[in-house]
């Protein structure tokens, strides 16, 4: 028998939405990512006892205005673009075919906006423990990208106070390979 009140459990995670997730391993994935990114984050918090929380960020989107209650109101960038949806259904499919046959317990956000920005005020909101990253894939579009928003992780790093795992993706560039950023 449990000590539980259902009727108390469900008031109080409508008073905190987030009450699930205090003190998460958040995870950030993006379409088409190796899985090696959501593995390590399972990893870690396995080690550290925490919900596992797998966030992406819809870049094409930009906060509004945030209720009292936390609810984020958002508008496009662009109104003839929509590609939020179906990115965040294919970070969907990834954990679940990730963490499903393993029996992980995760959970999946959507956030928009800029996403060091997005993942900051979750990581504040919840608590996190951890942040988790991936590297940027290597060619000379992602350089230029980075090169002009920056790193993700590098800007994170900045911008709050927990650890930042950044899990490397890919093969690795040669010591004596010249990169573009660098």
């Amino acid at each position: 028998m449990s000590d539980i009140n259902p009727d108390a459990t469900q008031a109080q995670t409508e008073a905190d939405p987030d009450a699930d997730i205090r003190g998460a391993v958040i995870v950030a994935a993006i379409p088409g990512q190796p899985a090696r990114v959501l593995l390590e984050g399972a990893h870690y918090a396995k080690l550290m006892h925490a919900p596992l929380v797998v966030v992406h960020v819809d870049v094409t989107r930009f906060v509004t205005y945030e209720d009292p209650d936390g609810f984020v109101h958002s508008a496009p960038i662009d109104l003839n673009i929509a590609p939020g949806a179906s990115e965040l259904e294919e970070v969907r499919a990834a954990a679940a075919a990730a963490f499903d046959p393993k029996g992980v317990a995760w959970t999946l956000r959507q956030l928009v906006g800029d996403p060091a920005i997005a993942i900051k005020q979750l990581a504040d909101r919840i608590d996190a423990k951890l942040l988790v990253v991936g590297t940027r894939n290597r060619g000379i579009g992602e350089s230029i990208r980075e090169f002009f928003t920056g790193s993700v992780a590098a800007r994170l790093a900045h911008r709050q106070h927990r650890p930042i795992l950044v899990v490397p993706l890919g093969d690795p560039a040669a010591d004596d390979e010249e990169l573009w950023v660098e």
